[in-house]
């Protein structure tokens, strides 16, 4: 139970009381249990949009579903996102890109960046709401980008000197957070009738992360808290297009 609220006190911004002050190495132990935090959030943001639809166009439910995300998350994984591109975008050598992502301004690549995901996200979001299937898309979109982060640490070593709490996230972990997703899958496939597309979403963000990761590894020897966050927006982006591309014309 400790290892759970863990990573729902570092995926989240969910009040947790006395019980949720957890070191380093309680995060790294609760690494299996990300793909389960991404899960409840999909819940969560199914939720939402199922008590706003009918009341609200849907590209402002759309609009709503993406603050939503980032006022749970603590817009967590954006400023990955913003950190990596500003580091990538303008570093040159190793040394010069893992500087830049430790300054906390944002930089040209960084607002880029973001407002492209934003963009992408409310726009997917509000052509899923239009179709009969949704559900399954907003609830593995999160749990597929938590997902990308087992993937990482597990085939990628930490870039920067210093110690960190991914270290500590193995394949261990990857095993654990793997059963949860095939657990979702077989459940989706009993209960909403999921399709292959679902499928096609996995595959998508594979593909995503293998290519980011090889590129993080080019570039940087390894991955960050960072590149980790921005790899949960590309897969998320990846996995919602992924959706799109399958679905009904």
């Amino acid at each position: 139970m400790k290892s759970f609220l863990a990573a729902f006190a570092f995926l989240t911004r969910l009040p947790m009381g006395r019980a949720g002050v957890f070191d380093a190495n309680d995060v790294a132990r609760s690494a299996g249990w990300f793909p389960l935090v991404g899960i409840s959030l999909g819940a969560v943001y199914t939720l939402a949009a199922a008590l706003l639809n009918d009341h609200l166009p849907l590209g402002v439910v759309a609009v709503l579903l993406v603050i939503i995300d980032a006022l749970v998350t603590g817009a967590l994984h954006f400023d990955g996102l913003a950190d990596a591109a500003d580091g990538f975008g303008g570093g040159k050598s190793r040394e010069d890109i893992l500087r830049i992502m430790r300054d906390h301004s944002i930089g040209s690549y960084g607002g880029v960046a973001l407002a492209a995901c934003i963009a992408l996200k409310v726009t997917a979001y509000a052509a899923l709401l239009q179709q009969s299937d949704w559900i399954p898309a907003l609830i593995l979109t999160p749990a597929l980008g938590r997902w990308s982060i087992l993937l990482l640490t597990a085939a990628l070593p930490y870039a920067r000197p210093s110690a960190s709490a991914i270290e500590g996230m193995g394949k261990r972990s990857l095993f654990w957070g793997t059963g949860f997703i095939f657990v979702a899958m077989v459940a989706g496939t009993l209960v909403t009738a999921m399709s292959m597309r679902a499928y096609v979403a996995v595959a998508a963000a594979v593909a995503v992360t293998a290519a980011f990761g090889f590129y993080c590894r080019r570039r940087i020897g390894g991955i960050t808290g960072d590149t980790l966050g921005a790899n949960v927006q590309l897969c998320e982006s990846a996995v919602l297009l992924a959706f799109l591309w399958t679905g009904p014309r």
